[in-house]
């Protein structure tokens, strides 16, 4: 079935106006984030795009909605956050993420815990290609808030953070591979252009991190025993990552690791093996659920015509070399914030940013850079992302809680902003 919306139809985009308005309404008005539950919010989001546009039978629509689900990278993201899920619970029950945490410690000093903690999810993201297989990482960051006394939320963001600043910066991430495809340029450019700009963000990120560590409010607390055994799994998979293993390869054997260690080292009985691992693969049933939701409410409102409303938006507002760089920026926000997931919006909004480039002379790596940069943006700040989702169900947090502290995604669009002002020729 395809979209005959030319020009789009702003009222497609009411089931995200309905999900912000009682997910946020909600949390203002008891005081308490908490107070529903994501996937309420998601499934009356979803109920509303099924009652939207008349045209169709509710047959025809659940048919387009399955079609969402079905997406390639839908499907990949749900099976990385069950791996990713498999191994926590294996890692966890192994004692990997209490010996990593004090091993981690014992190296740094208290106040670089959550300065290290972006480091190393920088090092790992980039190298892995993924941000959500990098929110791997979360709970180490809640063992090192038990430890210091840190908010777990400060934790949590650092990990997000270091997550997103691989995943718009990677060669091997989809985003990077899908900017540089659809914009015409070539992998080594788009690096080069997108890296001189999102480096001040990534220093300026890595110094509030530590100046949020470095007080005498927060010390480290208990003992740091730790076993080196212990903590190879989390070394499989960081080596594994640097050596551009596949993701599903390196939790899969992670996992694997993580039970041989358990077993030798008398953490658990071959008995409890499996239920470790699917306690890990349960906690993570709730964000895989929502992305299947999401998928489903955002293929109904790229049907009725939403995506195409804010393509449209963009485009006919521009009309200058500036105004084509912000335009490709606004434009690859905008339709992340509407589908929630950065790839797919670089992948919609890749040809109009491509017209937009051609007809006021941006150049392709700038413009892909801008795809990449925003798109990544808009995904490490949107509460439904995949990346706050998976976070906060490592973490018990809600993802309200962690929004305050993902400095490096606002300060990548901010830099990206500076860069558009202060140099928009070559």
């Amino acid at each position: 079935m395809t979209n005959n919306h030319s020009k789009g139809r702003a009222i497609a985009l009411l089931p995200i106006a309905v999900f912000l308005l009682f997910f946020i309404g909600s949390g203002l008005i008891t005081g308490d984030f908490y107070s529903m539950p994501a996937i309420v919010g998601f499934l009356i989001a979803l109920i509303i795009a099924f009652l939207q546009n008349k045209k169709l039978s509710f047959v025809q629509k659940l048919r387009l909605a399955s079609t969402g689900v079905g997406d390639e990278n839908i499907l990949t993201m749900c099976l990385i956050f069950l791996a990713a899920g498999a191994f926590s619970g294996a890692v966890r029950a192994a004692g990997g993420v209490e010996s990593t945490v004090n091993l981690g410690l014992s190296i740094l000093p208290g106040n670089m815990a959550v300065a290290g903690l972006f480091a190393i999810g920088c090092f790992i993201s980039i190298s892995m290609g993924t941000s959500v297989g990098t929110i791997a990482l979360a709970p180490i960051a809640a063992g090192i808030s038990d430890k210091t006394g840190f908010p777990m939320a400060i934790c949590a963001g650092a990990v997000v953070c270091g997550a997103m600043f691989g995943d718009n910066l990677s060669i091997i991430s989809d985003t990077t591979i899908a900017a540089v495809k659809t914009q015409g340029c070539d992998m080594r450019d788009k690096f080069r252009e997108n890296f001189k700009i999102v480096l001040p963000a990534a220093i300026i990120t890595l110094g509030l991190f530590y100046f949020l560590g470095n007080t005498n409010e927060y010390q480290v607390n208990g003992n740091l025993d730790y076993s080196l055994i212990k903590v190879l799994p989390y070394l499989f998979v960081l080596i594994g990552a640097v050596s551009g293993v596949n993701v599903f390869v390196i939790l899969i054997i992670g996992t694997v690791l993580s039970m041989l260690v358990g077993l030798g080292t008398g953490m658990f009985t071959a008995t409890k093996m499996f239920t470790h691992v699917g306690n890990g693969i349960m906690s993570m049933y709730d964000i895989t659920v929502i992305s299947i939701i999401v998928a489903c409410i955002i293929t109904l409102i790229k049907e009725y015509g939403g995506i195409d409303f804010v393509l449209n938006f963009i485009k006919s507002r521009i009309s200058s070399t500036k105004g084509g760089e912000l335009g490709i920026a606004a434009l690859a926000l905008l339709v992340d914030i509407c589908t929630a997931n950065n790839t797919v919006a670089i992948v919609m909004a890749g040809p109009i940013a491509k017209d937009i480039s051609e007809e006021f002379g941006v150049t392709p790596r700038r413009s892909a850079s801008l795809l990449d940069m925003f798109s990544s943006m808009g995904q490490g700040l949107i509460p439904y992302g995949a990346q706050l989702l998976a976070a906060a169900s490592l973490t018990g947090l809600n993802p309200f809680a962690i929004i305050p502290y993902c400095f490096y995604p606002l300060l990548m669009g901010i830099s990206g902003l500076i860069f558009i002002f202060i140099k928009n020729k070559d």
